[in-house]
């Protein structure tokens, strides 16, 4: 037998794929729940608060916040839409009792709509759809909802949750309407549907008190704050605690402040009821996953569940003799200790130690999480050095195994052959091809998830720019042999300096080159994309032989092509299995993992004698 509080409280998460406005309709029921005084000035976005999310205009982290509407409190998750954050989404989803679906009223469903709505509907929660900007000049928000149909029987969704209801919105402008019809004015609509179809929290009798620690947070003068919702009975500052962990140990504490949401500030609470999100602080211990109760009645609930980490990248200490002149944190202890932090505010990413004393393995949904975690760390003063990503195979009954992806392009149908191509290279499959007779493609692909390592790049510079690639975790198959990820080897420089004009010039024909005149090298730094596949080592650090002789044209000034700078996507992107990134506060460079010429060329010769043996 369950109890329906007669609370106040919805707990909802707005989901959708990225770029769809998420962060702009929270912005929308923000203003329009009177959060701010009349004529205040506000950023957009303002649930972005992390400079990555405002820099790339996605979300990254799960937020939480409240609004009020009317005398009931509102729970709000802000989501991310990318998929390499999924564990994100997970974690949010054990917070709340609905979810609201946002939908582009032109691009429909895309891949990653399927993968947050897959992950609300196993877990059983209700959804209301808002198709979005239908002011679009391309907007088609009826065939959009049939798309949505076909997504939700596809999903294999209940009666139940097949019977959606649905609105339409211009987030932007803060609108929400039932039908095409009707000129909104406001989003009225999308919150009297929350107050009307997700359900209040409704918990079995005569249970003892739980807290599911779904999220971490920190603050300078309380410490770690453990996030999550409130379980059967509701919560004071003065009860005796127990925080059970992920080995079934009871740890007692007190708790130094009871904090609840109200907008995106946190408030002192006497007490917080059962269904409202708490953030509890007087502990160190806390864990995502963790249960706090009672100490008088000790019962646990289920950990959060995630799914499985595909792709891994190397970091090492920065070893090359740039090494300590950028950064002011580069000991393998402080890099160890700022990757275990991330462990615990994030569930999808793990770390492993090696055999090497300074180097580390860590693990996590996609080689974009990875890389927005590394531009992180070089923020915060970090210099690492790390390797290329690489997928996680999985090993069952003697057959080597390896993670898979459905990937959905569309693009001119010029670029057809050229895309079909180079995926057929990399042992991709073509399951689908849809033209819809207006110049452009859908083309649907099953390939291993190492071969999009690399190619989103070659992607885009094949399709002129005018390209959608999106990826969705398709599962485990057969390990499909092997394909080459790089026709091009490097330029790499042969010894240490700066990078002269005149040198740059007369190398240029050798290929495509990475820095600038002046710019500091060393030996074993890759400067460039050689033409060939071999890689070949150069003297960026030769000057002209001076003469006394005269003649007309001879001391023209040289004029070296311009360099489009590597970002860290792209170097992550370039590098070859022998090859590594240095990352520091400052630079971006690509570099071997052995320096050293000679030595290179020592395991070249070695390795030949052991294949021709």
């Amino acid at each position: 037998m369950t109890q329906n509080f007669d609370l106040n409280i919805r707990n909802i998460a707005i989901i959708a794929h990225v770029d769809h406005g998420k962060t702009t309709l929270v912005d929308a029921m923000f203003k329009q729940s009177g959060l701010f005084r009349e004529n205040q000035e506000v950023d957009e976005r303002i649930m972005d608060s992390m400079d990555l999310e405002r820099e790339r205009g996605i979300t990254i982290s799960a937020k939480n916040c409240s609004v009020q509407r009317g005398n009931t409190k509102i729970n709000i998750l802000d989501t991310p839409g990318h998929a390499d954050f999924g564990g994100e989404v997970e974690r949010a989803l054990s917070m709340v009792d609905g979810a609201v679906l946002l939908v582009d009223a032109s691009e429909g469903p895309l891949p990653q709509t399927r993968f947050v709505l897959k992950k609300t509907l196993d877990a059983g929660l209700k959804v209301i759809v808002v198709i979005n900007k239908i002011d679009r000049a391309d907007a088609r928000p009826d065939e959009v909802l049939d798309e949505i149909y076909d997504l939700f029987i596809d999903l294999d969704a209940s009666d139940e949750q097949l019977d959606f209801p649905y609105l339409y919105a211009v987030g932007r402008d803060g609108i929400a309407m039932n039908s095409l019809e009707e000129t909104g004015k406001n989003l009225d609509p999308l919150f009297d549907l929350i107050l009307k179809e997700i359900p209040k929290p409704e918990y079995p009798e005569n249970q003892p008190f739980q807290m599911l620690v779904s999220d971490l947070g920190y603050s300078d003068y309380l410490g770690r704050l453990a996030i999550g919702r409130v379980f059967n009975q509701k919560i004071t500052s003065k009860d005796q605690f127990i925080c059970i962990n992920s080995k079934n140990e009871n740890v007692s504490f007190k708790i130094s402040k009871l904090q609840s949401y109200n907008g995106m500030t946190l408030n002192e609470a006497k007490e917080i009821e059962p269904g409202d999100i708490a953030v509890i602080s007087g502990s160190d211990c806390f864990r995502i996953g963790d249960t706090i109760c009672f100490s008088s009645k000790p019962k646990a609930l289920p950990r959060i569940n995630v799914d499985e980490p595909t792709v891994s990248m190397r970091f090492t200490i920065n070893d090359s003799p740039f090494a300590g002149l950028e950064g002011k944190l580069v000991q393998s202890r402080k890099i160890y200790e700022r990757l275990e932090k991330e462990t615990l505010i994030n569930v999808a990413i793990k770390i492993e130690r090696t055999d090497e004393r300074d180097s580390f393995i860590v693990k996590g949904r996609g080689e974009f999480q990875l890389a927005i975690l590394i531009e992180t760390m070089r923020r915060e003063g970090f210099e690492i050095c790390v390797g290329r990503p690489e997928v996680i195979y999985r090993f069952e009954n003697g057959k080597r195994l390896e993670p898979c992806e459905h990937v959905y392009i569309d693009c001119d149908e010029n670029f057809t052959g050229v895309v079909t191509e180079k995926i057929t290279i990399r042992k991709g499959k073509l399951v689908n091809l849809v033209n819809n007779g207006k110049g452009r493609v859908n083309m649907e692909f099953l390939l291993p998830s190492r071969s999009l390592i690399g190619y989103r790049d070659e992607f885009l510079t094949d399709t002129r720019g005018t390209g959608i690639l999106n990826s969705l975790f398709a599962g485990y198959e057969e390990y499909k042999g092997d394909f080459p990820t790089r026709f091009t080897g490097s330029i790499v420089s042969d010894r240490r300096g700066s990078a002269v004009p005149y040198a740059l010039y007369n190398l240029e024909p050798r290929g495509r080159l990475f820095i600038e005149p002046g710019t500091p090298v060393y030996e074993g730094m890759i400067i460039g994309e050689h033409n060939k596949e071999g890689d070949i080592n150069v003297n960026a650090c030769k000057e002209k032989k001076l003469t006394n002789m005269r003649a007309s044209g001879k001391d023209e000034s040289t004029i070296c092509s311009p360099v489009k700078k590597m970002t860290l996507e792209h170097a992550l992107n370039f590098i070859r299995e022998d090859e590594m990134v240095e990352v520091t506060p400052q630079n971006i460079r690509l570099r071997k993992a052995v320096l050293s010429a000679q030595l290179r060329q020592q395991m070249r010769n070695k390795k030949f004698k052991e294949e021709n043996l």
